[in-house]
């Protein structure tokens, strides 16, 4: 019997029915920011893995030597990544300008353009960074609370020990273990987190360089056919 019940004690979940009210609630919220961090890696790296191959396959339409007007008509109707959103954006305002006022400038076309080019990038990018603070957050804060419930374990332990003047390893073991165990879920929950935060943030800046750089060669070619 002695043997069981030292068993069930050093179980996490025997750590966990063992502890305090605040150790018990550090703990779930620990575990709640693991599980919220994956949810939020499966999503990203779904989502931008079809931003890619949705950008790809503009990409190559785009420079496909396909009219541009006919290109605009067929994805206008459906934006599904950064560089269709912005193509489509600039084409409309395009279109406008030329509705509008057939004796536009080049400045006038090029300052609309970059305007209305630049709004959308800006939305597009809110978009790709959303919870992006949470896995960052999740990353640096969590193992400072996980250390925190250590150090609030290990004095609840001494207090304990202190007041049953028992200075025996049984009777310390668990209360060091229930301590220790907040600091393995406070790094559980944030290596994948900032794993995943650096991978997404390097994936963001990849996918705006690419839309950086597709808005001024569109913008180019705009301006080189009103020239001409």
């Amino acid at each position: 019997m002695p043997t069981e019940t030292v068993r069930q004690t050093m179980s996490i979940y025997g750590m966990f029915q063992d502890s305090d009210i605040f150790m018990k609630a550090l703990m779930i919220g620990l575990l709640f920011a693991s599980i919220w961090s994956w949810a939020i890696i499966f999503e990203k790296a779904a989502s931008f893995k079809k931003i890619r191959k949705s950008m790809q396959a503009f990409t190559e339409k785009f420079w496909s030597g396909i009219p541009l007007s006919t290109l605009y008509n067929q994805v206008s109707k459906s934006v599904t990544d950064p560089l269709r959103a912005v193509f489509v954006t600039a084409m409309r305002e395009w279109q406008r300008l030329n509705q509008k006022n057939k004796t536009v400038t080049v400045d006038e076309v090029q300052e609309v353009l970059e305007k209305n080019m630049q709004i959308t990038v800006e939305k597009q990018l809110s978009v790709m960074e959303n919870h992006m603070l949470f896995l960052a957050s999740t990353g640096s804060v969590a193992p400072l609370m996980g250390l925190f419930g250590t150090v609030w374990g290990i004095m609840d332990s001494f207090n304990a020990i202190g007041l049953s003047q028992n200075t025996n390893i049984t009777a310390v073991a668990p209360g060091v273990a229930e301590a220790l165990l907040t600091t393995a879920l406070g790094l559980i929950a944030a290596i994948p987190a900032l794993i995943a935060h650096n991978k997404f943030s390097h994936d963001i800046n990849h996918f705006m360089r690419d839309i950086q750089t597709f808005s001024d060669e569109f913008e180019g070619i705009v301006l080189r056919q009103m020239e001409n």
